[in-house]
């Protein structure tokens, strides 16, 4: 579509609205693609919450581990519903027209809440390494007061650290053919891109913001493991050292989950420019969407206690029908 003349004259220029894509080049197909991303949405939302009620209403499971494993659940149902009003109303009615200051505030929330994944993956760190090396002092270090505290430090560290981003983008003057965006969400450094001005200052503070989040949680946890390893090999009974790795599991692959996406969405974003525009896109999703699928699942099965718990939530269900 042609825009006004009078749009182009001008010496600033911020769009109305940005355009979101769904699959490039699968446009037709998109009906049929929507069913398995309103499965997996529907998965991640069912699981999540199912932890967060089995772990609110079983008295057994009131323990710091389970209260971070809240946290994660929580985070997840948020990051789920960041992106899925506007993927499946591009998947489901093609309407792909979001509102420049809408986008702003779906990407704000987007990188919050991945912020606030990474950090909360460095407190489970953080809650195995004392377990396993101070069991004795473990309930007394991490009380309900401790552990609400971290709570609300995790939230102020990613509010704080994502905050400027949006006002950044404010400054930026957009090229009026430019509006189309690479995913069916507002993700900043593709927002980013559609600016005609120089956006140096914008791409250090995203790095800025990687570096003193996801990079230092990822080291930090890297340590914390290097730490419970030390511990557990000094264990004199073997069955005791498989007894600790295995309260361990869970949290090792929702690790993994997370980095192994959210570092190959960088490294392509940054080096892959030359891939199909469909492999950006299919990493993105992997990024959103595979954590908050997978991590309930990973849970129930590596966890007896959520899996018991979670079953008993279903039941009362069943029988309040």
């Amino acid at each position: 579509m042609l825009l006004p003349r009078s749009y182009i004259n001008i010496s600033f220029f911020q769009p109305p609205a940005f355009l979101l894509i769904g699959i490039p080049g699968l446009e037709a197909a998109h009906g049929w693609i929507s069913i398995p991303f309103s499965s997996m949405y529907a998965v991640a939302l069912t699981g999540n919450c199912l932890i967060l009620l089995a772990i609110t209403r079983t008295p057994s499971l009131h323990q710091p581990m389970y209260y971070f494993l809240s946290m994660l659940a929580l985070t997840d149902v948020s990051l789920t519903l960041s992106t899925l009003p506007t993927t499946l109303a591009v998947l489901w009615f093609d309407h792909q027209s979001i509102g420049f200051n809408t986008c702003l505030v779906q990407m704000f929330f987007l990188h919050t809440f991945s912020v606030v994944e990474s950090s909360v993956l460095l407190a489970m760190s953080f809650d195995r390494f004392l377990a396993i090396s101070n069991p004795l002092r473990y309930a007394a270090i991490l009380t309900n007061n401790v552990i609400i505290r971290i709570g609300i430090v995790i939230v102020t560290r990613a509010t704080v650290s994502i905050f400027p981003v949006p006002f950044l983008l404010k400054r930026l003057n957009f090229c009026p053919n430019k509006t189309l965006l690479s995913h069916s969400f507002c993700f900043h450094p593709d927002v980013m891109r559609r600016a005609c001005d120089d956006i140096t200052i914008n791409i250090l503070y995203g790095l800025y913001v990687v570096a003193s989040t996801a990079s230092i949680d990822s080291l930090l946890i890297a340590l914390s493991y290097a730490l419970i390893l030390r511990t557990v090999l000094g264990l004199a009974s073997p069955r005791e050292r498989v007894r600790a790795l295995n309260t361990c599991v869970s949290h090792i692959l929702a690790v993994l989950v997370f980095y192994i996406p959210a570092i190959g969405m960088s490294i392509i974003h940054r080096f892959g420019k030359h891939l199909s525009p469909i492999v950006h896109v299919l990493v993105a999703y992997v990024y959103l969407l595979v954590p908050p699928v997978l991590n309930p699942i990973i849970y129930s099965v590596k966890s007896k206690p959520i899996r018991e718990a979670m079953l008993k939530v279903l039941r009362k269900k069943g029988q309040g029908s």
